[in-house]
């Protein structure tokens, strides 16, 4: 249980559990609200606020948390994370599985409807799994299906997708996969594996998921008010829902405010039930509110190099190691990260999962990654006079969205160019959608990305690097990372001990080569109302459900 501030009136609120089927650990946390919240002749009403804009409602192509809140509210898996941090049935009846963990069945639950009355059926989930592996539907995620049967092979078009090993017959869904994977029954939890019905899908073409109007929702909630670029809307409870007599709010309306200040302003005027606490300013103007609350989450911000030759200068391990050396995260943390961040010490975050023996995974993998200005300096000259040069200019591309991150960037820029003698970085700030494709389209030289876990164990942080995974936006290529990945998540998958040394070497490769500069992991503070009750927050997934919230 996280601990309150000294001389702060902050709640924490961070409650740990074990993962039903592998080791793991997810801290979630049930907020209560003092509201703004109302009822009205529609029912109980929310209103809430989100950062940035979100992008899509294709359940197969998302991959922006902010998204992922509308997809996971409005839509439905098999499995929903409970409060305590426990996948339990949703549209499932049951579920089993094999001994030796390679294969799972599912049985849906009698009378599953789509919010337009339609049928929901077990052959919506094989396509929902079908279409994200697909080559032609260039899901980023489709990565996460690696494990299952044919999944690989699919993706790099030697199979084809009707052989994946996810097939239906009547109310039943069999999984089956090449080798064990820890994390399998979070995937079925998980927003990119939600039933998609195909008939909509083929229907609705490439307009699919652009706008509210063109989705279909399995879950709590219907999507209403989106035109695709418009920052204000709303969910509203589905009747079609199969436990919709349990959903209790009927409305939540959101907004986008992308200045913080603002979203804290509506909040005391009683216009918001949620605000975060998003600067140093606002953290300490507000930190004795009552209404303030710390909300765990398993996040790391890091920089990504481009080292797939096109930047000479990235491309030398010494430039990279001296950039990652003259990075002070101690100071970083403390000057802009409104007190809610940790220095890092690796990619994989606090409160994503436990290992073997029941220590937290980021202390047990960690890494050497420290502040010497003396060193870098060394290693940034010997760099330059291997690549023949004298200075070296540098973009930096990063979310012009968040005053946080513009902050850092701002800091980091000033520390490199102090200690490295020659180096001038420019800096590049561009709407969060425009961070995404610069980085997936490798439109950038150096680039502040952030990752929130998907599930409760490692993996879903080390699946990010191996050679040619669609998030190495890096595109760089460390064969002892990829060997320790590969043997993490197939022949040590069910050997807790064994996996949890395979994930501590992933992150030694990382470090070894300077891959990535891993800056801090990040939690929030944000203003709750504390008469709403049974919001969600958990550290990994849908960071926020309202499935089970309520006005006391």
């Amino acid at each position: 249980m996280a601990k309150k501030k000294k001389k702060s009136s902050v709640t924490k609120y961070v409650i740990g559990t074990a993962a039903v089927v592998i080791v793991g650990f997810s801290a979630y946390s049930v907020l209560g609200n003092k509201s703004t919240s109302k009822t009205t002749d529609k029912g109980q009403v929310l209103n809430w606020t989100l950062p940035v804009d979100i992008t899509t409602v294709d359940i197969s192509k998302n991959t922006d948390m902010y998204s992922s809140t509308i997809i996971g509210n409005t839509g439905s898996n098999l499995l929903r994370m409970d409060k305590d941090g426990k996948p339990v049935p949703d549209l499932a009846e049951k579920i089993s599985n094999s001994k030796d963990g390679l294969t799972y069945e599912v049985t849906l639950k009698d009378g599953l409807k789509w919010s337009d009355g339609s049928d929901l059926t077990a052959e919506d989930f094989v396509y929902s799994w079908q279409r994200l592996v697909d080559p032609k539907t260039a899901s980023e995620y489709a990565y996460l299906a690696s494990g299952v049967k044919n999944a690989d092979a699919i993706t790099e078009g030697k199979a084809k997708v009707d052989e994946l090993g996810v097939k239906s017959d009547g109310n039943k869904i069999t999984f089956t996969l090449e080798h064990p994977m820890p994390q399998f029954e979070y995937l079925l939890t998980f927003t990119n594996f939600m039933p998609q019905s195909k008939k909509f899908v083929e229907k609705e073409g490439d307009k699919y998921g652009t706008n509210s109007d063109t989705q279909i929702y399995s879950g709590p909630y219907k999507f209403e008010g989106w035109n695709g670029t418009n920052g204000t809307f709303k969910i509203v409870k589905n009747e079609k829902y199969w436990d919709a007599k349990n959903v209790k709010v009927s409305e939540v309306n959101f907004e986008v405010i992308k200045q913080p200040e603002n979203a804290v302003q509506l909040f005391k005027q009683g216009k918001l039930d949620y605000a975060p606490i998003a600067t140093p300013d606002l953290y300490n103007a507000n930190k004795d509110n009552d209404s303030a609350t710390y909300i765990a989450e398993a996040r790391t911000n890091y920089v990504q190099y481009l080292q797939n030759g096109k930047n000479k200068a990235l491309a030398n391990k010494k430039i990279r190691e001296a950039i990652n050396l003259a990075t002070n995260r101690e100071e970083l943390v403390n000057q802009v990260t409104s007190g809610v961040a940790k220095a890092a010490t690796g990619l994989a975050p606090t409160e994503l999962a436990k290992t073997e023996s029941g220590k937290d995974l980021s202390e047990y993998v960690k890494q050497p990654y420290t502040y010497d200005a003396n060193k870098a300096k060394e290693l940034w000259t010997e760099g330059l006079k291997e690549i023949g040069e004298s200075s070296v200019t540098l973009t930096f591309t990063a979310d012009a969205d968040r005053p946080e991150t513009k902050s850092s960037v701002e800091y980091l820029v000033g520390a490199w160019e102090n200690v490295l003698p020659g180096l001038k970085v420019e800096q590049k700030f561009v709407p969060f959608k425009q961070r995404l494709q610069d980085q997936q389209n490798q439109n950038f030289e150096l680039v502040m990305s952030g990752w929130g876990g998907d599930y409760p164990e490692g993996s879903t942080f080390y699946g990010m690097f191996p050679t040619g995974a669609p998030y190495n936006n890096g595109q760089f290529s460390n064969k002892t990372y990829d060997d320790v990945y590969r043997a993490a998540t197939t022949k040590d998958a069910l050997d807790g001990a064994a996996k949890d040394d395979d994930y501590k070497n992933a992150e030694k490769a990382l470090f070894d080569e300077s891959n990535i500069n891993p800056l801090f992991w990040k939690g929030s503070y944000a203003l709750v109302n504390k008469d709403v009750k049974g919001v969600i927050y958990a550290t990994t997934g849908l960071n926020v459900d309202f499935k089970d919230a309520g006005k006391e």
